[in-house]
């Protein structure tokens, strides 16, 4: 009988063929996903791929656990996990699955929501997740289908953890806590996220001047502004 090799899980999940973008990575399934040291040397260029999918790049889904994706390197023949780009810690993140990412996408489109990086996602899916387990104070309890539905989808990722390679274990695990506990966890994600958006958009004022305005954080670091001409000499006082 022969023992199946630990790469035999990541040759069971779905495959995506796709491009690598300089910027942002890869899209799967509408999410980002990226880590600047796997993906670096492959950035902006093709594959030696030919056949139905040329020049593309394999990538592999977890549908029970979309915190991550699985790429190849074409040179190690490693496996790498790359992190969801909206999360700012694994460990720190809920898990969540298809049917939540789809969810996800759904109700951001339908707030009209285009965001330029996954980042601005994140509190979308952390209000989604505190409608499941509300703290004290927020609207009502949760119901028994939404507690039972979030139940299936942590017991969901814990298991992709565990069919994990030990290689993959650190990425993302996933910590079984009491239904008390979890609650607490959503308030704290949640607050934290905010306090960290809240502290994105402020803007300090500089010393004896006006309070600058918001949009100026943007035009700061907007690339195709020309920078000012400081060789310029000064016009002589009239």
């Amino acid at each position: 009988m022969d023992i199946p090799s630990p790469e035999l899980f990541y040759e069971l999940l779905p495959t995506h063929y796709v491009r690598i973008d300089r910027r942002r990575g890869v899209k799967i399934r509408g999410l980002w996903y990226d880590d600047p040291k796997v993906l670096g040397p492959y950035r902006g260029e093709r594959s030696t791929r030919g056949g139905a999918h040329p020049g593309t790049w394999v990538v592999r889904r977890d549908p029970r656990d979309r915190r991550f994706v699985f790429f190849r390197d074409p040179l190690t023949h490693d496996w790498h996990p790359l992190a969801w780009t909206g999360m700012p810690h694994a460990d720190r993140t809920p898990a969540f699955g298809d049917a939540r990412a789809g969810e996800l996408l759904k109700k951001a489109e339908a707030a009209g929501l285009r965001p330029r990086s996954d980042r601005e996602l994140l509190p979308v899916l952390l209000e989604m997740l505190a409608d499941v387990a509300p703290v004290d104070g927020w609207r009502g309890q949760p119901g028994r289908s939404g507690r039972i539905d979030r139940a299936r989808e942590t017991a969901a990722a814990r298991t992709a953890a565990a069919d994990r390679p030990p290689a993959a274990q650190q990425a993302g695990p996933v910590r079984e806590v009491p239904w008390p506990q979890q609650r607490r966890q959503v308030e704290e994600a949640v607050d934290g996220e905010r306090r960290h958006r809240r502290e994105a958009a402020t803007v300090q004022a500089p010393a004896g001047g006006p309070a600058r305005p918001l949009s100026a954080a943007f035009w700061d670091g907007n690339p195709l502004l020309l920078p000012a001409d400081t060789d310029e000499a000064p016009e002589p006082p009239r």
